[in-house]
């Protein structure tokens, strides 16, 4: 399972999300992530609503094996479900 989350500095939901997805990629064999910086890459919410299918107001925006899964409540709801881990 290969997931990404696309978030910008200073953002405490961003940092909550990489935190869960750095437990994880620690601590199984089928999980890796990648953080990417909207604000370093230029990528504006705009792209990402493009990415996602419908507008985008916040991040983190999650893709886990190119499906948007949503922001970081999502994120968590969605690997209690597959994994069992509470964040």
């Amino acid at each position: 399972m290969f997931t990404v989350i696309f978030g910008r500095p200073g953002c405490p939901y961003c940092v909550r999300a990489k935190e869960l997805a750095e437990k994880l990629q620690n601590s199984r064999d089928d999980f890796e992530y990648r953080y990417v910086d909207i604000i370093a890459e230029g990528i504006s919410k705009a792209d990402l609503s493009k990415s996602v299918g419908k507008e985008v107001q916040t991040v983190p925006q999650i893709f886990v094996d190119e499906k948007p899964i949503g922001g970081c409540t999502d994120f968590e709801a969605f690997v209690k479900e597959k994994f069992g881990v509470v964040a």
